[in-house]
């Protein structure tokens, strides 16, 4: 008998992918987004859903019989979590993602709090996820997705749920690529960079890919669990930024600043967190047998000529609006004029 799956978002940087991995993996995928758009990627077979997953009536009516598995690229907090739990006997087992932002070190510190002095978080290396989490709440993104875990896990068997706590996701289709701090500077032929923290922030990327292929097993294993979700291997800001000129065909200086940034502008990057954020990925293995499909490194060369391709003769801010909304206001990461200001302060 065919095995039926039903995915939430799926034209998102994730869903493309987890559509296209169940699908030539053998299952009957319904694919369902706010457009109900299709991907060239996807093999033949796979049918298109109009949903909005906030209207429930629109979710039960799309469910219809309802499927063997329900993936989720866009729950987010607790009434998702109710939201879902109340089809449960329409759903045979579900896959969930969450985030790494729900860990929280054992002095209260989490990405919630990594603006505040000292506020960036001590991990062990790397995070098992037995570590302790930030409280359940409606306060920010990291409290939500507890929420959201605690209310689908409550479920148990009637609804085995595995949640994804994913790393720092990239590939193509990202609109908030995180890879644009250097991509941006090779097409603008930048001669030097500025790093922070000695270009030794390390912020454990997943590729979308892996994440796809972890959601295959889970899907194919149904249970109760959390799960990291990340690469064979974290680099370095720095080993980042040096991967991507390579791929570019772009030589420049680093210079790297012990510490934090040195000055508004100057030295911070997507990546330039004050501790190293890697997640144990041992679990994944044990209970599912996962292996990594692709490294960071295999995979930079298609997400850095999708990012160039959509970035093309564009302001930056124009190409990828939603990282500008997310970033932008830390300041401008672009502002070379600020770079040379204090690299000309340092060399007099």
């Amino acid at each position: 008998m065919t095995r039926t799956a039903f995915v939430i978002g799926a034209t998102g940087q994730v869903g493309r992918a987890a559509v296209r991995a169940l699908a030539e993996d053998g299952w009957d995928v319904r694919a369902a987004s706010r457009r109900g758009e299709s991907d060239a990627n996807w093999p033949d077979g796979v049918r298109t859903v109009v949903l909005d997953r906030e209207d429930i009536a629109a979710l039960e009516t799309a469910l219809g019989d309802g499927c063997d598995v329900l993936v989720d690229m866009v729950a987010y907090h607790a009434e998702h979590a109710r939201q879902l739990t109340s089809l449960a006997g329409r759903i045979g087992s579900a896959v969930v993602i969450s985030s790494g932002a729900v860990y929280e070190d054992d002095q209260g510190r989490s990405f919630d709090t990594q603006s505040g002095p000292d506020g960036f978080p001590h991990y062990p290396l790397p995070i098992p996820e037995s570590y302790r989490t930030v409280t359940a709440g409606e306060a920010t993104y990291g409290t939500r997705k507890v929420a959201l875990e605690q209310g689908l896990l409550a479920a148990g068997e009637s609804l085995p749920t595995t949640l994804v706590r994913a790393g720092a996701i990239h590939g193509t289709y990202n609109l908030r690529p995180r890879e644009l701090f250097f991509i941006k500077r090779a097409v603008d032929k930048r001669p030097v960079r500025v790093l922070a923290h000695n270009g030794e922030s390390r912020f454990h990327p997943v590729h979308t890919a892996n994440l796809a292929e972890l959601i295959r097993l889970a899907a194919r294993t149904p249970g109760s669990r959390v799960l990291n979700a990340g690469d064979p291997q974290a680099p370095t800001v720095a080993e980042i930024g040096t991967a991507i000129d390579a791929v570019l065909g772009h030589s420049c200086e680093t210079v790297l600043v012990e510490g934090p940034a040195p000055a508004e502008n100057v030295g911070d990057s997507p990546w330039g967190i004050a501790h190293p954020v890697v997640y144990d990925m041992t679990a994944a293995e044990r209970e599912l047998g996962y292996r990594a499909v692709t490294s960071y490194q295999d995979s930079l060369a298609e997400t850095v000529a999708w990012t160039v391709d959509r970035l093309g003769d564009r302001d930056w801010t124009e190409a990828f609006p939603e990282m500008y909304r997310t970033y932008g206001s830390h300041g401008d990461m672009f502002d070379y004029a600020a770079e040379d200001r204090w690299l000309a302060g340092r060399s007099g």
